[in-house]
């Protein structure tokens, strides 16, 4: 199975600090490359990371709130003369053409958009990957997405020579969990191939705590969650629909994730960050705190 590649280029929230710029992932797998948000400053990311914007098939908003979004105008003005070629897919939650409607009267944006606005829903479906999405808690629609590799039955290749099967459709048959007759003998799927795990990455960002969320998450290679305030700020996390620490700890053990990785952290933090990870470990104990420019192979 090819890898997933994941490079945070931007991990502060609504202020960005000195080490940390607005919100900003990129996803790669095989052709697809996937930007999720797109804050302020985003393309000069793209260029310390060594990467080229232009490779961008696919752009996810979370939401429309500056910090995740005003690096777009920037980004389609670069695009644009780099001559990007393709025609960028944009997938947003409700409201995404109204604001990409206002960004033309501000910008001229002269490559081609195809807009979508998603909401709970599997979307993107190519081959053997999916995107999912699945609607937050926060002050404005607000999404959360779940990149997905669908698992692939494989075939045993030292058995298949064992049995003397030769290059036919009878192989698509067995890799599709179909038994066959071969030389009068019944060979059965299960007997000469194996079900290859496939991977999940969900991101979720702004929202508070709630069923969705765990939802989407469900049983995930890697959990990317907000984790905008302390433990302690529970209340004003609340007001503010935001999660802790302890919050996106929480949807990782429930969601039953194998990792976590915090990310779009306050700039209250920014020395204080051993404390926040601590929080987030007293619950979920495989947690680590993105980094700008951090890179994880899956």
């Amino acid at each position: 199975m090819e890898k997933i590649n994941l490079t945070f280029l931007g991990t502060s929230d609504s202020v960005p600090t000195k080490k940390r710029n607005h919100s900003a992932i990129y996803l790669v797998y095989k052709n697809e490359s996937i930007l999720i948000d797109c804050g302020e400053g985003t393309q000069r990311q793209f260029k310390i990371a060594k990467l080229s914007p232009t490779k961008i098939t696919s752009l996810l908003i979370t939401h429309w709130h500056g910090d995740h979004t005003l690096g777009l105008p920037g980004l389609f003005q670069t695009l644009a003369m780099l001559n990007y070629s393709k025609t960028l897919k944009v997938y947003g939650p409700k409201g995404t053409k109204y604001y990409i409607s206002l960004l033309r009267k501000l910008v001229n944006i002269t490559i081609p958009l195809d807009i979508h606005e998603v909401e709970n829903a599997i979307f993107l479906e190519k081959g053997d990957f999916y995107l999912e999405t699945k609607s937050m808690d926060h002050s404005t629609h607000c999404n959360a997405y779940s990149f997905v590799i669908k698992d692939k039955r494989r075939l045993d290749k030292s058995k298949l020579k064992k049995l003397k099967l030769p290059s036919s459709p009878l192989l698509r048959d067995l890799q599709q969990g179909k038994d066959i007759i071969f030389e009068g003998k019944k060979i059965k799927s299960s007997l000469v191939s194996y079900l290859e795990k496939g991977k999940k990455i969900t991101v979720i960002l702004d929202t508070r705590i709630n069923q969705n969320a765990i939802s989407l998450a469900n049983n995930s290679d890697i959990l990317i969650a907000e984790s905008s305030f302390s433990a302690e700020e529970k209340d004003r996390a609340n007001e503010f629909k935001h999660l802790t620490s302890e919050d996106a700890a929480a949807i990782a053990k429930k969601s039953k994730s194998k990792k976590l990785i915090l990310t779009h952290i306050s700039q209250r933090y920014e020395n204080d960050l051993p404390r926040i990870e601590s929080e987030s470990k007293k619950v979920f104990k495989n947690t680590i705190t993105a980094k700008d420019f951090d890179q994880i192979e899956l």
